[in-house]
């Protein structure tokens, strides 16, 4: 299964952008393979965001491996910083 990122192509918010901008930089220069998920395109990809998060209120970005959670940016951020991304993504 590959490591899914949900996030949204329509956000007002710079800081949201950015997040989801690295998550991309840094998974495309690790050779990570993903698949982007946008949720604003379809209600039910955010949903199931939401409900792999186990929180109603999530927002993005959220990554998860097939169905199992990940986590949202803090916790990736954290993975890098203590080098342990790949078992952060459960790779």
């Amino acid at each position: 299964m590959p490591v899914k990122l949900f996030w949204s192509s329509v956000s007002g918010s710079m800081g949201l952008k950015k997040k989801q901008e690295r998550i991309i930089s840094v998974m495309t220069s690790m050779k990570i393979p993903f698949e982007m998920v946008d949720i604003t395109v379809n209600s039910e990809d955010k949903d199931l965001m939401r409900k792999l998060a186990g929180d109603m209120k999530a927002l993005p970005p959220q990554l998860c491996n097939g169905d199992v959670y990940c986590g949202d940016f803090d916790a990736f951020e954290n993975a890098i910083e203590c080098e342990e991304l790949q078992k952060f993504l459960k790779l």
